[in-house]
C-alpha cells in the first residue's frame, strides 16, 4: 500500500500541486474566519467547506470549475437551512435526509457539475448533524460558507490556477446511458437511499447522537463507483482505512486532546494525505479522513476512546448497508460494467489508429493525440470496474486470472497505439500500402474483439484510409509497422479471456 502511494506516477506533479494547494486554500479559509471573529463550530464548517469546494469540483475546464463553485450555496444553503431547521424533529429529519440522499445520486448523470453539487448537499446536510447546528447558528454558517468559497476560489482561479496551462483532461462519459431503471445513476440513487437507510437505522441504535457516521459511510462508498463489485470492494478499503485511522488517531490525536498548534499542523497533515492519496489508494485517503475527524473532534473538545471505536462500529454499519443494498436493489454485476468500459476502450484504440493512417495519408487535420488520451482514461475505467476482481482477496481464482489477462492485452493495445500515434503526428512520416493494409487488419482485429463482448460493445464502422503504395519505404514506416503488427497480436488474443464463460479456467496461450 505504501508503495501504491509514494511510487505511482504522478505526470507533471499534478496531485501534489492539487495537494499543495489544498493545503493552502484551507489554511487561508480557517484562518480568514478565525480572524473575522467566528466560533470554533463555524471556523470548523469554514475548513470542511473549502476541502469539499477543492476536492469535488471537478470540471473538465477552469471556467466550468468557477461556474460549478459557485453554485455551490444554491445547493447546499437550501439544505443547511432545511437540516438545521429539523434537527429537533429525528423522523422528518431522518427522512428529508434520505431524500437529500436520493436527489444527491440522482444528479451525477449532469456529469461533474451534478456530481460536485450532489456531494455538497449532501454534506451540507451531513454537517449540520457533525456540528450540532441549529437554527439560531444559521446565519453564522452561512456566512462561514460564504467566506470560505470566496477565499478558496481566490486561491485555485487567481493565485495558483495552474490549469489554465494544462490541456483539458480526458473524461469519457458513461457507456449506454439508458432509460428509468437501466440508468445507472437511477439504480444508484435507489441503492444509496436504501444502503443510507439501513445504515440510518443501525447507526441510531448504536448511537442517538453519533448516528450521521453510518449514513456518511454509506454515501461516500457510493462514489464513483458504478458495479457491485467496485462498491463492495470500496467498502471493504473503507474499513480498513477507518480501522488503521482509528489506531492512529489513538496515538496522536487522544494525546493532544485539542491542543490547537500541534492539531493544526497535524491536520495540514491529514489534508495534504487525502489530496495525494485519492486517486490511487481510496485505504490511505480514509486513513486521513478518519485521523483528521479525531483531531476535529479533539479541538471541539469531546474526543475519547470510546468516540473512536463507536466510529468503527458507525462505518461498520454504514458498510453492513451498502453491502446488502447493492446485492439487493437492482444490481449492477462486475460483467456487465467491465464488458461496456472494454467496449468503449476498443472502439477508442480503433479511432486513434485511423485518425493516425489518415494523418500519415496526408490529413493535416487529423489528430491522434486526443483520442490517445482518452484511450488512458478509459483504460482507469477498465482497471476501476475489474478491481473486485484482481483484489488479492478474491476467491474467484478463474475469474481474476481472466481479469489479469485482459488487463495486460489491454495495457499492450495502448501502448502500441500510443506508438504508432506517435510516429503518424512526427515529421516525414505518410502512408504505403503494407501500412494501410495492416491498419485494415487492426479494425477487423478490434471488430472481432468487440463481437467477442456482445451484446455491449458497439465498434466504428469505416476503414481506415488508405492511398497508393509509394516507391520506397516512407520515413518511419517500419517502426509504425511494428507498432501494428503488435496491436494486431494483442488484440487477436484479447476475444479468448473476453468469450470463456465466467467461472471457466483461462484457456492457455
Amino acid at each position: 500500500m505504501l508503495k501504491t502511494v509514494f511510487v505511482a506516477p504522478d505526470p507533471g506533479r499534478l496531485r501534489l500541486r492539487a495537494s499543495a494547494r489544498a493545503v493552502l486554500g484551507i489554511g487561508a479559509a480557517v484562518a480568514v474566519s478565525g480572524a473575522a471573529g467566528y466560533s470554533l463550530t463555524a471556523v470548523i464548517a469554514c475548513g470542511l467547506t473549502a476541502l469539499l469546494a477543492l476536492f469535488t469540483v471537478a470540471d473538465p475546464t477552469v471556467r466550468g470549475q468557477a461556474l460549478t463553485t459557485a453554485l455551490l450555496p444554491v445547493a447546499g444553503f437550501p439544505v443547511l437551512a432545511l437540516a438545521a431547521t429539523l434537527h429537533d424533529s429525528p423522523r422528518i429529519r431522518d427522512a428529508a435526509f434520505l431524500a437529500v440522499v436520493s436527489a444527491g445520486v440522482y444528479a451525477r448523470r449532469w456529469g461533474p457539475r451534478g456530481h460536485a453539487l450532489g456531494i455538497f448537499a449532501f454534506m451540507a446536510f451531513f454537517m449540520t448533524q457533525f456540528l450540532h447546528t441549529g437554527q439560531d447558528r444559521l446565519p453564522e454558517l452561512f456566512g462561514a460558507v460564504t467566506l470560505s468559497l470566496t477565499v478558496t476560489s481566490a486561491v485555485r482561479f487567481g493565485l495558483w490556477c495552474y490549469e489554465r496551462r494544462l490541456p483539458p483532461p480526458a473524461a469519457p462519459a458513461p457507456p449506454a446511458p439508458g432509460r428509468g431503471l437501466a440508468r445507472t445513476t437511477t439504480r444508484q440513487a435507489l441503492q444509496a437511499t436504501v444502503a443510507c437507510a439501513v445504515a440510518l437505522a443501525i447507526g441510531q441504535a448504536l448511537s442517538p447522537d453519533r448516528w450521521y457516521w453510518a449514513v456518511g459511510t454509506a454515501w461516500w462508498i457510493f462514489v464513483n463507483t458504478a458495479s457491485r463489485g467496485e462498491t463492495l470492494v470500496r467498502g471493504f478499503r473503507r474499513v480498513v482505512g477507518t480501522v488503521v485511522g482509528i489506531a492512529a488517531g489513538l496515538l496522536v490525536a487522544v494525546p493532544l486532546d485539542g491542543a490547537l498548534a500541534p492539531t493544526a499542523a497535524l491536520v495540514a497533515v491529514c489534508v495534504f494525505g487525502i489530496f495525494y492519496t485519492a486517486a490511487v489508494s481510496y485505504s490511505w485517503m480514509m486513513f486521513f479522513v478518519t485521523v483528521m475527524a479525531g483531531l476535529l473532534y479533539g479541538l471541539l473538545g469531546v474526543l475519547h476512546p470510546g468516540l473512536l471505536l463507536l466510529r468503527f462500529e458507525e462505518t461498520a454499519a454504514g458498510a453492513l448497508g451498502v453491502a446488502l443494498a447493492v446485492t439487493v436493489v437492482l444490481p449492477v454485476t462486475t460483467h456487465a460494467a467491465t464488458n461496456a468500459w472494454i467496449g468503449r476502450a476498443l472502439t477508442c484504440v480503433h479511432i486513434c489508429t485511423t485518425t493516425a493512417a489518415r494523418r500519415l495519408a496526408g490529413d493535416e487535420a487529423a489528430d491522434p493525440g486526443p483520442p490517445a488520451a482518452e484511450l488512458e482514461a478509459l483504460l482507469a475505467k477498465v482497471r476501476l470496474s475489474l478491481a473486485p476482481l484482481v483484489h488479492p482477496l478474491s476467491p474467484l481464482r478463474a475469474r481474476k486470472a481472466r481479469a489479469r489477462r485482459v488487463l495486460a492485452l489491454l495495457d499492450d493495445c495502448a501502448r502500441e497505439a500510443r506508438g504508432f500515434a506517435a510516429l503518424a503526428a512526427g515529421p516525414g512520416a505518410r502512408l504505403d500500402a503494407e501500412l494501410a493494409a495492416a491498419c485494415r487488419r487492426v479494425e477487423d482485429a478490434v471488430e472481432h474483439a468487440v463481437h467477442a463482448l456482445a451484446p455491449l460493445g458497439a465498434a466504428h464502422s469505416g476503414r481506415a484510409a488508405a492511398t497508393a503504395a509509394e516507391p520506397s519505404r516512407p520515413p518511419g514506416a517500419e517502426g509504425a509497422l511494428a507498432h501494428l503488427h503488435r496491436l494486431e497480436r494483442a488484440l487477436a488474443e484479447l476475444p479468448s479471456p473476453l468469450r470463456t464463460a465466467p467461472r471457466a479456467p483461462l484457456a492457455p496461450v
